[in-house]
């Protein structure tokens, strides 16, 4: 095993559980929104980021040497909104400001898609399951906001 490789995925992929560190999900506050019928149990979102997370860390470590500044600016971005949404909703609780990092996020994760495919198309498709996540977390959002 290539050790260095390995510290080097470590270090793409811990920034981000950097929000779940520093801003408190407070699941009571989600609970107490009105949400839509197709609103998950706050159990589903801790079991899904973490494995959207490995899977765009190991897009961006296999691409990120061959990639161009558009790429590591739309990532940056991406990395930025993404742990932004904690802050929005959770923190200061405002589902507005939610719903428009997530419009940030969704836009950033299917240009990050687009951007990886022409560096690799392989490793495009672990970015696949983040943008069909983000879709559904736009639409949730949005209910969330309307219902609210």
């Amino acid at each position: 095993m290539n050790w260095k490789k390995v510290l080097r995925y470590i270090i793409i992929l811990l920034p981000w559980f950097i929000s779940a560190i520093i801003f408190r999900t407070d699941n009571n506050y989600y609970m107490s929104l009105k949400l839509p019928s197709y609103a998950p149990n706050p159990i589903v979102f801790g079991i899904v980021w973490p494995i959207l997370y490995i899977l765009i860390s190991y897009s961006i470590y296999k691409v990120y040497d061959y990639s161009d500044r558009g790429y590591k600016i739309n990532f940056w971005i991406n990395y930025i909104s993404n742990q932004l949404y904690t802050f929005f909703f959770f923190t200061i609780k405002s589902p507005v400001l939610a719903l428009i990092d997530t419009l940030v996020v969704l836009a950033t994760s299917i240009l990050a898609f687009i951007q990886t495919r022409k560096i690799d198309s392989k490793y495009s498709y672990y970015l696949i399951p983040y943008i069909l996540w983000n879709i559904f977390a736009t639409i949730l959002s949005v209910s969330i906001y309307i219902m609210n």
